[in-house]
């Protein structure tokens, strides 16, 4: 792996040795496979006002604009996009995620990794990331480990007006109903502000296309983690983003360039989402 954006500083100009220099050891930003120490510090959270949610999301798209591949995002991706893919849920307080993506992916509760135990506790985190559900209408299985044994209870974010019932049932299997719209439907600028309530201000969203579109319509996705793979689809799978078009385009700032085996992991900052 190697930084592409920004480039690194360039160093001073180097003054002869008197004796042979030793071999020069790898430069930080040298292509090689970084640790995932280097990583957590490449995609640490910016400093917030306390209290105040940063949403991040992170997708893969192919060459040609797919965000999956007969329905799953597996084929597009590859072992520094997982690696990344972990990072991010590692450095997260919550991961929100929509109920479809669930029930495509299989979701499972996230998982407490060694690697991170002491950043996690140094900034005052859970063991793990709690996942967050957005779902209207509930239809989802609370009888899968991501509801009844996961290490932080999962949240359930829905409408006040959503089935009685499933709301129960969600209750019933150990999970947090959280109420993000007065209706069936959830609103999607609530959601950052509820999770900061519960004490998640550190988030990410992994999608699908259609929950991200709405982050980003409502205007509350900080930035986003695009990994760009070296694939072509064709097909008609959606976007990372699904949903209606936006009146005006929304500008996203480049934070950050990385590249192995010809896979971008890039990051973009929505303009005026600055950190306190």
């Amino acid at each position: 792996m190697r930084r592409l954006f920004p480039p690194p500083a360039s160093p001073a100009a180097p003054v002869p040795p008197a004796e042979p220099a030793p071999p020069a050891q790898p430069a930080g930003d040298a292509d090689r496979q970084w640790t995932l120490e280097e990583l957590a510090d490449a995609y640490a959270y910016p400093a917030t006002a306390p209290g105040t949610p940063w949403l991040r999301g992170n997708m893969v798209a192919s060459l040609d604009g797919a965000a999956h591949h007969q329905g799953r995002s597996q084929p597009l991706s590859s072992d520094a996009d997982m690696r990344i893919f972990g990072v991010l849920r590692a450095l997260a307080d919550a991961v929100v995620v929509g109920a479809e993506t669930v029930r495509q992916e299989g979701y499972r509760p996230a998982r407490r990794r060694e690697a991170f135990a002491a950043r996690r506790a140094a900034a005052g985190q859970h063991p793990a990331p709690a996942i967050a559900v957005v779902s209207a209408g509930l239809d989802l299985d609370f009888s899968l480990p991501l509801f009844t044994e996961p290490l932080v209870p999962t949240l359930v974010l829905t409408g006040a007006a959503a089935p009685a019932d499933r709301q129960a049932a969600a209750r019933a299997a150990g999970a947090v109903v959280v109420h993000a719209g007065e209706g069936a439907a959830v609103d999607p600028a609530r959601v950052p502000g509820l999770l900061a309530e519960h004490g998640h201000t550190r988030l990410l969203t992994e999608g699908g296309p259609r929950l991200l579109g709405q982050f980003a319509a409502a205007g509350v996705l900080d930035e986003l983690c695009l990994t760009v793979s070296p694939r072509i689809t064709a097909g008609n799978a959606s976007r990372i983003l699904d949903g209606p078009g936006f009146e005006t385009p929304v500008e996203y700032g480049l934070h950050s360039v990385l590249e192995e085996e010809g896979f971008l992991f890039t990051r973009y900052r929505r303009t005026g989402a600055q950190p306190a």
